[in-house]
């Protein structure tokens, strides 16, 4: 005899998320901040089509025309400002500087990020802390100390003086920044290199420097945008107009034209020589530096 166990119908199941359903959930999901990304991406380029197209205006027209394009081009503009404004001589200064501290700062910390990030331990990892602690320093609690330090070592109104500056103050992140870079790379190849006789410097230089170029070129560049917009410690420690930076140029030229009568359109090219060569930088090379502070954070 056989027996029928009646099982009771199932409930009602919810309907599984189809694959389109899905994937508009994560469009919806992120509209908001791709909205606000392009908001002021448009923002930043509104702005700096207004200070171009403002460089090559009359300040008559920049100020009864600002949304018009000008009738007639004003070049002249940026020969005022890089002559009468003093942006030629800040101009190379701030290029000396940038390209000399920003490399002096990558050959100084690129050896000590190799030993912190290849040579785990107790002091090496108190030392680490010692360089991140460094980031967290504001550069305003520095000046007055370090104004007496360079009073007493004869380096005020000194280019060689606030290059030294640059350098000590863009350590802490340069070795912070490519510790992860060295610490990424594999130990096979330091192992291979102390089987086949190479000294630990060597192995530095020609295994482990290349194979780290990435996290190279990321700080020689990050450090370069800093120092070229780098405004405080140039005001604080240069005095004289023939050492000036582009920064304190600017600010100069600005107050000039407090006394003068504004001459806006050679002010916006003032401006225009100030930003484009770091946009044309970050232009040429962002994919790069975007990469390189990816892969070092991943790291």
């Amino acid at each position: 005899m056989t027996t029928t166990v009646a099982t009771e119908p199932a409930g009602p199941r919810a309907p599984a998320r189809t694959p389109r359903r899905r994937r508009l959930a994560r469009v919806l999901a992120r509209l908001p901040g791709t909205t606000a990304v392009w908001l002021f991406t448009g923002f930043c380029l509104f702005a700096f089509a207004f200070m171009l197209i403002s460089s090559f205006k009359a300040s008559r027209d920049i100020l009864e025309r600002p949304w018009s394009l000008p009738a007639t081009p004003r070049f002249e503009n940026w020969a005022t400002a890089w002559n009468d404004g003093g942006f030629g001589p800040a101009f190379i200064n701030s290029t000396v500087l940038v390209v000399t501290a920003s490399a002096v700062t990558v050959v100084i910390a690129g050896p000590a990020a190799y030993v912190l990030g290849r040579r785990p331990g107790r002091l090496s990892n108190g030392l680490n802390l010692y360089f991140v602690l460094g980031l967290g320093i504001p550069v305003q609690v520095m000046v007055l100390p370090l104004y007496a330090l360079m009073n007493s070592l004869e380096l005020i109104n000194s280019l060689f003086g606030l290059f030294v500056l640059y350098v000590v103050v863009s350590l802490p992140f340069t070795v912070f920044l490519l510790t992860s870079f060295f610490a990424s790379l594999p130990a096979e190849l330091e192992e291979a290199a102390a089987l086949d006789g190479v000294s630990a410097a060597m192995t530095f230089w020609r295994i482990m420097l290349p194979l780290a170029r990435g996290g190279l070129l990321t700080a020689t560049l990050l450090n370069a945008m800093g120092i070229w917009n780098e405004t405080l410690l140039a005001l604080m420690f240069i005095q004289t107009n023939d050492k000036f930076t582009l920064p304190l140029a600017l600010l100069n030229y600005f107050q000039q034209q407090q006394f003068t009568g504004a001459d806006f359109g050679a002010l916006f090219a003032g401006v225009s020589i100030s930003i484009l060569p770091m946009i044309g930088l970050y232009a040429w090379l962002g994919r790069r530096i975007t990469e390189g502070i990816t892969m070092g954070a991943g790291k």
